[in-house]
């Protein structure tokens, strides 16, 4: 067929699919018929000198006429085309890479370079969600050697923007998550930003958790700044609590992460060269790494927590990252807001000293602060918990986080959720376990972190002694529906245990 006939003018249908790129196309229309394309080909689209791979939805009806086209909201946003724009469409040429993928599937290793052509055609855009999951899962269960995560964490930044801030030494932490709750990132900023501490914190949104960072603050603050906007708060005010997904830091983690989250799954060689690639990128030199360890954590056993600790140590001399890796208690939610506008309150409390912050939220605060303050020789080993305590009680350390809000866009107050309902004990007695894989179930079934006033407040933790009727915890939702669903689903699973 004559390239003159693959140009299709653009009808916005306003279909959103995520990070989907789709293209749809009438069945009968000479460009199908004449290129064979069919349901789920991946087609080449260009317009301006700029292209992106998208997979084909065939049209059956008027919707479109047949010399039409439409993409899906974030194809049109890649491609930059608006509603009467002509396009062009034309066959996607293989994808080497994916032979390298097929390889791992059955268990091959994997050099650099595989890894480099890996990555550098998830960031282009050229693999489906189907090829992307197909990746994600031949690298779950330890299937990477140290060698190979080394690999996939160096490929991951090459594919983006990396920030150098001019300094020698630039701190950061990190959670693998797992735990409920457990909100310290914007107490540890505050407080090692406030010790004079450069410390530009780049945070992602939730991947199977009711809240990431990002969706915290994000409550309190604007958190989607490009890298200039970013540069400019942190050179202002020494630190930043932003979402790293606005900007090009270690793009493919974006994309693999919003699979991830749809197949509900978190692959510990691919966690490993997430954080550390997001680090690298984000100029970083120096970090702590918190894994919470617990029967229902996402690190289960001591045993497990030390093999990570160890990969972690490993890749990081290998990328030339200074790395502390710090095993906390992982048996319980931590603090008693899960869900982004619950947690941001906690995170206020604890900032402001009130009476009934969260004890165990203040308490894992101050060891990570501390822990940076003593690698950053700001203090003596073994003192840093001390001095952390000092900054956070002086009122330092809120000046501090309400000085990097304003300098993101502005500090502002987190909503209430419209709709709360108490569940109640059904038996009087002691807490002794919490499945923390419920509760944060809970949590998310009550919307969060989509719906920023969901989830619910915990106040059932562990060595409680508690009454009949008395609430384990309170669930809050922005729709009756909603707030009814996480409610049954509460009443049918055994999350507490009483003894």
């Amino acid at each position: 067929m004559s390239d003159e006939y693959s140009f299709l003018k653009v009808k916005s249908l306003g279909i959103d699919t995520y990070r989907e790129n789709i293209i749809f196309m009438r069945q009968d229309c000479e460009v199908c018929r004449s290129e064979g394309f069919s349901s789920l080909t991946r087609i080449v689209v260009s317009f301006e000198g700029k292209s992106i791979v998208a997979t084909l939805n065939v049209v059956n009806s008027d919707i479109l006429h047949h010399s039409e086209v439409s993409l899906s909201v974030e194809a049109m946003k890649r491609l930059g085309v608006h509603d009467g724009d002509i396009v062009h469409v034309s066959h996607l040429k293989p994808i080497q890479s994916l032979k390298k993928v097929r390889a791992k599937m059955h268990g091959h290793l994997l050099d650099e370079f595989s890894y480099q052509e890996i990555i550098k055609d998830i960031a282009a855009g050229h693999y489906s969600n189907v090829e992307l999951a197909a990746f994600i899962t031949s690298c779950v269960s330890k299937r990477l050697t140290t060698s190979e995560i080394t690999s996939l964490t160096k490929a991951m930044v090459m594919t983006g923007e990396k920030l150098d801030w001019g300094s020698e030494r630039i701190f950061d932490k990190h959670c693998v998550g797992g735990i409920p709750g457990n909100r310290t990132t914007p107490i540890v900023v505050s407080i090692v930003a406030a010790s004079g501490l450069m410390i530009p914190k780049t945070s992602s949104r939730a991947i199977t958790s009711p809240a990431g960072t990002a969706d915290t603050m994000e409550t309190l603050t604007k958190v989607d700044l490009s890298l200039q906007q970013i540069r400019k708060v942190v050179e202002k005010e020494g630190g930043c609590m932003a979402w790293g997904g606005a900007v090009q830091l270690s793009p493919a983690d974006d994309i693999l992460i919003s699979v991830e989250r749809s197949l509900d799954i978190d692959s510990e060689s691919q966690m490993i060269a997430s954080i550390l690639s997001k680090k690298i990128s984000a100029g970083t030199t120096d970090i702590i790494i918190d894994i919470p360890v617990g029967p229902s954590a996402k690190v289960r056993s001591v045993k497990d927590a030390i093999s990570l600790q160890h990969s972690f140590a490993s890749v990081g001399q290998a990328v030339n990252l200074g790395i502390q890796v710090v095993l906390t208690d992982g048996k319980q939610p931590v603090g008693f807001g899960i869900g982004p506008s619950l947690e941001a309150i906690d995170v206020l409390h604890v900032l402001q000293n009130e009476k009934g912050a969260s004890a165990d939220l203040v308490n894992h605060a101050l060891l990570l602060s501390g822990k940076l303050l003593e690698m950053a020789g700001k203090c003596g080993s073994g003192e840093g918990i001390v001095e952390a305590k000092q900054i956070l009680q002086s009122g330092k350390a809120f000046k501090k986080f309400v000085a990097i809000c304003e300098a993101q866009g502005g500090f502002f107050q987190p909503k209430a959720a419209p709709f709360t309902k108490d569940f109640p004990s059904e038996r009087a007695g002691k807490i002794v376990g919490i499945d923390n894989r419920t509760v944060a179930r809970i949590a998310k079934l009550a919307g969060a972190p989509k719906a920023p006033t969901a989830g619910i407040f915990f106040g059932a933790h562990l060595g409680k002694n508690i009454q009949i009727g008395e609430p384990l915890l309170t669930i809050h939702a922005e729709s009756q529906g909603e707030l009814n669903y996480a409610y049954d689903y509460a009443r049918s699973n055994h999350f507490i245990e009483i003894v």
